[in-house]
């Protein structure tokens, strides 16, 4: 066989002994070249003496579209530095390893960014191979990032089965890190979190931004006693729109069923009521106006979303205060039964929501991450293995270096 053949750098110390092709696979005998230098695998020890030799079926990167199978020899070696007798150690190759290391590169590489059945058409391998190549690899990434110690955190939930099965999500806000996912959003669901971060980190946690869910609050009371609840505007704003001015637009539909035209308009005015003013387009501005002009349940509830949101922007507690008491006592006094209803269940939360003024901190990073998780999910046609695909979220999203 021609030198340049035996002497291929990425199988180092090997050489090429015999080539056999098989439709689409190609088959490749390596044995050891006898100048080069026999290391113990176990101590890195230089051996002389050869036990025995074992020989080796792995599969590497395929070669012009063929699947490339290795027999390679390996020599088992008596070692004179810490007596044992194993296997020598192989650059390219891992020990018990079934796919050279440049191969198990590619899978983890390209695991990342395209779905493991695809990477198991590049490869040749089987997908449960494929599978166990990418977790190694996120294990280790995740393993060798730095302890996290997070001062402000961000809590969310995203849909694993919409309507029936939900996850949470935990970001440290600083590094933008997701700390952990875990499945369910109940207290007992997410009280696991808490364990993994321990009494001292949990006592150094300063704020967390939720949306209003009573179980997230709770659990943070309990585990970070130091810690300060804010409440996401978005979040506030999403809830008002679906408990108040939807339920004031069918009410007010079902209040014009005699007059067809006009019940029609306001039922088909939603999107243009949930709307912010700024957002809604020119062309359509002078629709709003004389929807709100000729309905004053709607403009009341309109109006007063405008004055919640302004609840975040107020700076100062006593300010805040004033504002909230004044919000609260028109919302109560409206007379309109969802506005009222909404008001009341709001009351509770006022310290979450004047947190935001010490701490202007909201859930939209989480809202970003969660639109990818959705992207991962779609990309693998949704995982059956919740823990595997809560190690993909984790170890798409390490922080900021």
């Amino acid at each position: 066989m021609p030198d340049h053949i035996a002497s291929l750098p990425f199988w180092e110390g090997f050489s090429v002994t015999s080539f056999t092709q098989s439709g689409q696979s190609v088959s490749i005998r390596l044995e050891p070249c006898p100048a080069t230098a026999r290391v113990c695998g176990h101590c890195a020890s230089l051996a002389q003496k050869v036990h025995d030799v074992s020989w080796r079926t792995v599969r590497d990167l395929p070669v012009v579209g063929h699947a490339l199978t290795l027999e390679v020899a390996v020599y088992r070696v008596k070692c004179d530095g810490c007596g044992r007798t194993g296997s020598q150690r192989v650059s390219w190759l891992d020990p018990h390893s079934r796919v050279t290391r440049r191969l198990a590169a590619f899978v983890a590489l390209w695991s990342e960014r395209i779905p493991l059945t695809h990477v198991c058409q590049l490869t040749g391998l089987h997908w449960s191979t494929v599978r166990q190549i990418h977790q190694l690899a996120l294990e280790r990434k995740l393993a060798a990032l730095p302890e996290a110690r997070p001062k402000r955190l961000v809590m969310d939930e995203f849909a694993l089965f919409k309507g029936h099965r939900y996850a949470t999500v935990v970001l440290d806000a600083d590094s933008r890190q997701v700390l952990w996912v875990g499945e369910g959003r109940s207290r007992e669901a997410i009280r696991p979190f808490f364990t993994w971060l321990g009494i001292e980190r949990c006592q150094a946690i300063e704020v967390v931004a939720m949306d209003m869910n009573t179980a997230f609050d709770l659990e943070v009371q309990k585990q970070c006693p130091n810690a300060r609840v804010v409440y996401d505007l978005f979040h506030v704003i999403a809830k008002y729109g679906r408990e108040v001015i939807d339920r004031v637009r069918v009410d007010e539909a079902n209040r014009l069923r005699d007059q067809s035209k006009l019940r029609q308009v306001v039922k088909r005015a939603r999107w243009l009521l949930l709307r912010n003013r700024e957002n809604v387009p020119q062309a359509q501005l002078p629709k709003l106006d004389e929807l709100l002009a000729a309905n004053a349940s709607l403009m009341t509830a309109y109006v007063m979303k405008a004055s919640l949101k302004e609840l975040w922007q107020t700076q100062g507690g006593w300010a805040w205060r004033a504002a909230w008491r004044n919000w609260l006592a028109m919302a109560q006094g409206s007379g309109i039964e969802p506005l009222s209803r909404f008001a009341n269940k709001l009351a509770p939360y006022w310290r979450g929501i004047l947190a935001r003024v010490r701490w202007p901190m909201h859930t939209g990073q989480l809202e970003g991450i969660n639109n990818r998780i959705k992207v991962m999910k779609r990309m693998a046609y949704g995982y059956r293995d919740s823990a595997f695909f809560f190690l993909k979220i984790k170890a798409a999203f390490p922080g900021n270096p």
